[in-house]
């Protein structure tokens, strides 16, 4: 009657599909995080479209969170083109908030005894939904899409010579050094929203290890409002990455050139 304890990153029940191997936990907590904030935005819609004059409180807060991001983009990306991008800024922010916060429920566990299989599962003792955020898979594949969607934008913009040639500014001896950014920018934004969710859940398991059994829910209680927090602040921080590349990507030097020759006359 005893699990193995280890802690490893990135050690989930998985399956096998064509050659494949499938986190079964982390794609069931992507879905639900997606259904859910699917369903928060058809509500705030639905609400929306009745127009009764009085904004309910899901309403009103997506209406909060619209304009402060709508702030947010029109200064980093421009007044002309902000709007194409607030959707995309809006999901991420909600789908990443949604995920962290799954941390916050309680725990679902199931355990494996070693020498024994499940559906093919191996050993151990595992969480059913954790925040799929805590993995890396989910990051890396978000940062991943909004880094290639920036850089077509950039082509778009710049054209295929402006798209190369600002990797030479400011100056030419420069142009290892700005590619290099522009490699690991998704790998920056995985491990910033990974790490610090995986950390929380660390610290859940830690607690789970040391605390004797009835401390355990003191010191979730304690725990879990401050990992909310975290998670409000890498969400955040995300969609605030992801507006500020947009913004870079689409930016041009001779506007801005243009620009400070007509404010100093």
């Amino acid at each position: 009657m005893k699990y193995i304890a280890a802690i490893e990153v990135g050690h989930h029940p998985f399956a096998k599909l064509f050659g494949l191997t499938i986190d079964v936990d982390i794609v069931l907590s992507s879905l639900l995080s997606a259904a859910i904030v699917l369903g928060l935005f058809f509500a705030a819609a639905r609400r929306a479209k009745k127009n009764t004059g009085v904004p309910g409180k899901l309403q009103l807060a997506f209406e909060v969170l619209i304009e402060q991001v709508s702030e947010l983009a029109e200064s980093a990306i421009g007044k002309k083109q902000y709007k194409r991008f607030l959707p995309l800024s809006l999901a991420i922010f909600m789908y990443v908030l949604v995920s962290n916060w799954l941390g916050a429920l309680p725990s679902i566990n199931f355990g494996i005894h070693e020498g024994s299989k499940f559906l093919g599962i191996e050993a151990g003792h595992y969480e059913l939904l954790p925040p799929p955020t805590s993995d890396v898979n989910l990051p890396l594949a978000m940062a991943l899409i909004v880094i290639v969607w920036v850089n077509i934008e950039s082509i778009r913009a710049r054209g295929i010579g402006g798209f190369f040639g600002h990797f030479f500014q400011p100056f030419k001896a420069l142009a290892p050094i700005n590619l290099i950014e522009e490699i690991i920018k998704p790998v920056t934004m995985t491990f910033r929203l990974f790490g610090n969710m995986f950390s929380g859940l660390l610290m859940v398991m830690v607690m789970t290890t040391l605390l004797p059994i009835y401390a355990l829910p003191f010191g979730e209680i304690i725990w879990k409002p401050f990992d909310m927090g975290i998670g409000v602040i890498q969400a955040f921080i995300f969609m605030l990455l992801t507006i500020l590349y947009f913004g870079m990507a689409m930016s041009h030097h001779d506007e801005e050139h243009d620009e400070l020759a007509t404010s100093s006359h």
